[in-house]
């Protein structure tokens, strides 16, 4: 009898045990998976055009993080720039973006302007890359102005940040900005300097990398570095140029490997990040609304 007792009683303990464990492993909002959302563009002011403020009022409409791509306030990024044409619009956002820095911003010494306004919300001075979580995803911020920060490769101190901040945080979902794209249409914004962020992004399974410098909006199918498509270990890029700076154009051919394209509609692109998937959705401004681009897919 005791025996039965016994068997009885340890079962108890056990299941108790069990049911501790579940309630300080259990996620908040009874273990449902967290979706988070960017939103944002770049290559975004300029004191003598609307559409800056058009694009800002976009970002009053959308929660969650504000992320930018580069080329905030045009042309050299100086402080008065920043002041007076940045602050007033997309600046009134400041305290929920996370930006990465432009080509236009080092026209101005070491991008100074850019790094007084953001402060340590845009990584450290000397280098301007970081990164942060969001939900279940990982967010690794880039500086692909790679002869200011000591190059790209993976053997500069950039890459050698890279590899150990992607290395430390093994999570299933991840995500990637930088200002300039691997692949672009045309001839003119195609960069190679960025092709060791994506070597090291691709052996790690990232998901998406957003970049701007060119003024219009793509998507790409899921590549690898050289081009190719690979439904199972792509990357999928997105293009966001469209902050609100001159529209651009396209002079040459398209990439092989884009699905979407639209030029001449400032907007911003709203990402929702869930548990291993995330949906996209292109935002136009008010009045432009002729256009849009949208869709849903699964993290590696």
């Amino acid at each position: 009898m005791s025996k039965t007792v016994l068997v009885v009683g340890s079962l108890a303990s056990a299941m108790l045990l069990a049911s501790m464990a579940a309630v300080l492993t259990a996620k908040p909002g009874g273990g449902k998976p967290q979706t988070v959302t960017l939103v944002g563009a770049g290559d975004i002011n300029s004191c003598n055009q609307k559409w800056d403020r058009k694009t800002a009022s976009l970002l009053g409409k959308i929660g969650g993080t504000v992320f930018t791509v580069g080329d905030h306030a045009y042309p050299e990024g100086t402080s008065a720039q920043f002041r007076d044409c940045y602050d007033p619009t997309w600046g009134k956002y400041k305290k929920r973006t996370r930006p990465i820095v432009g080509d236009n911003e080092y026209t101005t010494s070491g991008a100074k302007p850019y790094f007084d306004y953001f402060r340590g919300r845009a990584g450290e001075r000397r280098g301007g890359y970081y990164s942060y979580d969001r939900g279940s995803w990982h967010i690794v911020v880039l500086n692909s102005i790679c002869e200011e920060v000591g190059g790209c490769g993976r053997s500069s101190p950039q890459g050698r940040w890279l590899r150990t901040d992607l290395a430390q945080n093994p999570t299933k979902c991840t995500l990637a900005y930088f200002h300039d794209p691997l692949y672009a249409s045309g001839t003119e914004h195609d960069s190679p300097q960025v092709r060791p962020f994506w070597d090291k992004l691709y052996d790690q399974h990232a998901d998406v990398i957003l970049s701007g410098n060119a003024h219009r909006y793509e998507r790409y199918a899921r590549i690898t570095p050289s081009g190719k498509r690979s439904s199972a270990r792509g990357i999928r890029q997105f293009i966001v140029g469209t902050g609100g700076t001159a529209r651009g154009t396209i002079n040459g051919p398209d990439e092989p490997s884009m699905q979407a394209k639209k030029v001449g509609a400032p907007g911003v692109l709203k990402l929702k990040l869930g548990s291993g998937f995330y949906k996209w959705k292109f935002v136009p401004v008010e009045g432009r609304k002729n256009y849009t681009d949208s869709g849903r897919a699964r993290c590696h």
